[in-house]
């Protein structure tokens, strides 16, 4: 907004003061991402008090229940945390980039449709939740199938529009070639897109973008489960999306690192510099001994907005990588349920992999505490985080 305000003023006053000093900076992308991550961070930890205040005096505390025995216990240990902080993240991100970002840019309009869209369905499903002692209806939260319906609708309009979006004269486009590891884009040297690239059709890039955007958001969501996690290792993706989209919204840095270019992408730095820093400043409140969990409100919307962001820069495997951890939860849930169930079938017992699902809750019953469960993934997210980096340069 601020941005356009000033093109505005430029176009109107014909002044040339408008085009240099601190007002020139808004002309950098840079700078209004690294100023969105602060003001998103800002925004956060100034009206944290306020909110989370707002909050317990609503009794929008988590309630401490869980269908294992063995993190009955652990959960109640937390029972009337205030939940629902996802609303200090998307607020955060909200008015940050609002405030910092070309909005006439077509990726920063659907960014804001998918944080706006998850975060009304995590908000929906908490309110569900935390309400449904005091309206008796037992009823907790939105049932599962209702919950991925929306999940899969908005990958659904991210896949169509952004395929749409990058229809060229000839029908395909670097905004729709599958970015393989490892895989030249270009030809070295500033030559035009390399042999052998791979053009997805509307289809499957609709599938994946499905996919992708409903994978990631339950991902992040299994995630949130103990003090500091879930928004440290958002926080570290968010980090690098702001890179990986500078890269891909210019020309030279794309034709050098040999990746695919997506015009006026680099504005999505903004958006995940907003992202970043809201997460951090969550993080404040969020970390051991939590003041404030985010609840679905928060986790579906940010994962919803790395897998959004991945899409559109076309680097969905560079970003798997980073969030190698989100994965590994998300993959422990479906590897101990798949498994109770089979053998449940097979021998009329069913048998666990792990001690627990997901995978953080599998490491604590196995002796870490949860700060040493939390602290160590986060280290190995910022290790993830600079191998997947570095990938972008061995082609």
């Amino acid at each position: 907004m601020l941005y356009l305000i000033l093109q505005w003023l430029r176009e109107w006053t014909k002044a040339d003061w408008l085009l240099g000093g601190p007002f020139g900076l808004l002309d950098q992308v840079e700078f209004r991402a690294f100023a969105a991550g602060f003001l998103a961070f800002a925004l956060v930890i100034v009206f944290g008090p306020t909110t989370i205040r707002r909050l317990i005096a609503m009794k929008l505390g988590d309630t401490g229940e869980t269908d294992a025995e063995a993190l009955r216990a652990h959960a109640k240990s937390k029972a009337n945390v205030p939940t629902m902080g996802g609303l200090l993240i998307g607020g955060g991100i909200l008015i940050a980039t609002l405030l910092l970002a070309d909005l006439s840019r077509f990726h920063v309009q659907l960014g804001l449709v998918v944080l706006l869209w998850l975060g009304v369905v995590g908000g929906f499903d908490d309110w569900l939740k935390l309400t449904a002692a005091s309206r008796g209806d037992g009823r907790q939260g939105l049932l599962a199938w209702e919950k991925l319906v929306f999940q899969l609708g908005i990958g659904l309009l991210v896949g169509f529009f952004l395929y749409r979006h990058g229809l060229g004269q000839d029908g395909a486009s670097m905004q729709h070639v599958v970015n393989m590891p490892g895989q030249r884009t270009y030809e070295p040297g500033g030559g035009g897109p390399a042999e052998g690239l791979i053009y997805l059709g509307r289809a499957a890039f609709i599938f994946i973008s499905v996919l992708f955007v409903a994978g990631m958001s339950n991902a992040v969501n299994i995630t949130d489960g103990m003090d500091g996690l879930a928004s440290g290792l958002s926080a570290v993706a968010s980090i690098g999306l702001v890179l990986l989209a500078l890269v891909a919204g210019s020309s030279g840095l794309a034709q050098y690192f040999l990746v695919p270019h997506v015009a006026f992408s680099a504005e999505l730095a903004v958006l995940a510099a907003a992202m970043a820093g809201a997460c951090l400043g969550f993080l404040w409140w969020n970390t051991s001994p939590a003041q404030v969990f985010m609840g679905d409100t928060g986790s579906l919307a940010i994962g919803g907005l790395i897998a959004y962001i991945a899409l559109a820069i076309r680097q969905e495997f560079v970003v798997l990588l980073m969030c190698v951890l989100f994965l590994a939860e998300i993959g422990s849930v479906v590897l101990q349920v798949g498994w109770f169930k089979w053998t449940r079938a097979r021998t009329g017992t069913g048998r666990r992999i792990f001690r627990v699902a997901p995978y953080h809750h599998h490491l604590h019953m196995g002796g870490w505490t949860e700060q040493q469960v939390v602290a160590r993934m986060w280290i190995i997210s910022v290790l993830a985080a600079l191998i997947g980096l570095a990938t972008i340069k061995i082609r």
